[in-house]
């Protein structure tokens, strides 16, 4: 083994232990912005590396430059100046991205080996044409299926469910298209019109099975992309004999597979019910006349201000309509105000609220509410009974009483937060439009909940003027 081949297995080394440890500190608040460093010096480590090694690289150096000034450009923009309500879209996109790029890869690299192959010689080696089967596979559906996510949540895609009659049918026969024809390819003919076919094929079964699946659905649809594109990512490493892309791509593929599941479990959910149970509508208005609806009481901001300035322990329920509203900065000075009056302020935090995994924990994060005081829904849910008031701020689905006694709702069973069990619950909402389930919230019709509706950002800058005055 040359001395090059040593230092290059010693930079996948290195760089393999940023990523693990890149994850370990993701795992805590605390420690995310570290674990982003780590990871993004590991990366970089990497991509100079190669670029340096690679032969005939270098003698490129002009599109290399053009192709990395492009991508830094895009990566600064999205990061700086895309707001936070937009940062699911932007995980959608560029976990797309990703996904896409394995897909090219694992096409060109297919391209120029057919290409080398010697004049009646016999197929590619099974093996390695399996992993660049796969790498095209997921990496197209991943593609494709983060654009639809993405657009569902931008509203260019109807957030509902697009469903038509043999939807399933369809995406069986394409399924199994891509099993024949993969067969095909690894022990039949290395035919370059028939991979092209398997990779169109791919990149329509990405918009078929993520159209039929409801915007409630999406933060769980993200974390099954992400895992998708790792394993994208890790079955281009193994072609490209990359150990960085395999490890980088069997820890991406595994923790969006964990993740995935915590969510579907989160929700009482099968991941098969997600992908095919066409659930979530995008939100609606209740009919006139629906059940309880007569029964909403309202409150002033300076009512429900006092309410809370005079209790004891105050729980605040985040939302995305706190996210739509950019509330948290006024969220925060409102429970600065609230401790100095000696109330204690928790905040619930619901594993799908948001619109994407920890959408809620890094809003509050942005606007500096101290880790201490973000609750997993499991550590606070049987506090809600020693609540004086629990402040819902744009959240629906997660708070709907109706998935532990209506039998006939799509959310039924589904763990949700016990705001009911409160004393007073005081919901911030715009209208009585129904969360992405599209159905009602009987809590709002409770006798200890009351209603103060508007934009949640102005409602609480209303509740901080109550809470001062008081």
């Amino acid at each position: 083994m040359s001395l090059l081949e040593v230092l290059t297995f010693l930079v996948y080394l290195v760089s393999g232990v940023t990523f693990i440890l890149a994850l370990k500190f993701l795992s805590s608040p605390r420690t995310a912005r570290t674990g982003n460093l780590l990871g993004a010096a590991g990366m970089a480590l990497v991509v100079i590396w190669t670029l340096a090694t690679t032969p005939g690289m270098l003698e490129h150096w002009s599109i290399v430059l053009v192709a990395g000034a492009v991508g830094s450009v895009i990566g600064v923009l999205g990061a700086r100046r895309v707001p936070m309500t937009a940062m699911p879209q932007m995980v959608a996109i560029f976990n797309g991205a990703g996904g896409g790029a394995a897909a090219v890869v694992a096409l060109s690299e297919f391209l120029v080996s057919v290409k080398d192959l010697p004049s009646g010689a016999p197929l590619l080696p099974v093996v390695p044409m399996i992993a660049t089967l796969l790498g095209a596979v997921i990496g197209g559906v991943s593609l494709t299926g983060s654009i639809v996510a993405f657009g569902k949540l931008q509203g260019f895609i109807p957030a509902r469910p697009v469903s038509y009659p043999g939807q399933r049918i369809v995406a069986g026969l394409l399924l199994g298209g891509l099993g024949v024809i993969g067969v095909l390819l690894a022990v039949v003919t290395n035919s370059v019109p028939l991979f092209l076919l398997f990779v169109a094929v791919a990149l329509v079964t990405g918009v078929a099975l993520v159209m039929p699946i409801g915007g409630a659905d999406m933060p769980v649809v993200i974390s099954l992309l992400n895992s998708y594109t790792g394993i994208a990512v890790a079955a281009t490493g193994y072609v490209l004999g990359n150990y960085a892309l395999l490890i980088a791509g069997t820890l991406v593929g595994a923790s969006g597979a964990i993740l995935t599941q915590l969510m579907c479990r989160a929700m009482n959910r099968s991941l098969f019910n997600v992908l095919f149970g066409a659930f979530g509508t995008g939100g609606g208005m209740m009919a006139a006349g629906e059940e309880g609806e007569q029964n909403i009481r309202e409150i002033s901001a300076d009512d429900a201000a006092v309410l809370m300035a005079y209790g004891k322990r105050v729980i605040v329920v985040p939302g995305y309509g706190m996210a739509v509203a950019q509330a948290q900065g006024p969220v925060r000075e409102l429970m600065d105000l609230l401790i100095d009056k000696g109330v204690d302020v928790e905040f619930a935090i619901h594993p799908v609220a948001g619109r994407m995994p920890g959408h809620m924990n890094v809003l509050l994060a942005e606007a500096n509410v101290p880790y201490d005081r973000l609750k997993e829904m499991d550590e606070i849910n049987d506090d809600f009974r020693e609540a004086d008031v629990a402040l819902v701020i744009g959240a629906n689905d997660v708070t709907n009483p109706a998935a532990r006694t209506d039998q006939g709702s799509p959310i039924y069973g589904m763990p949700i937060l016990n705001v009911d069990h409160a004393q007073n619950v005081i919901v911030l909402k715009r209208s009585m439009a129904s969360g992405f389930a599209g159905i009602p919230n009987p809590l709002y019709s409770e006798p200890q909940t009351a209603m103060l509706f508007g934009d949640a950002k102005k409602s609480v800058e209303a509740l901080v003027a109550g809470v001062k005055a008081a």
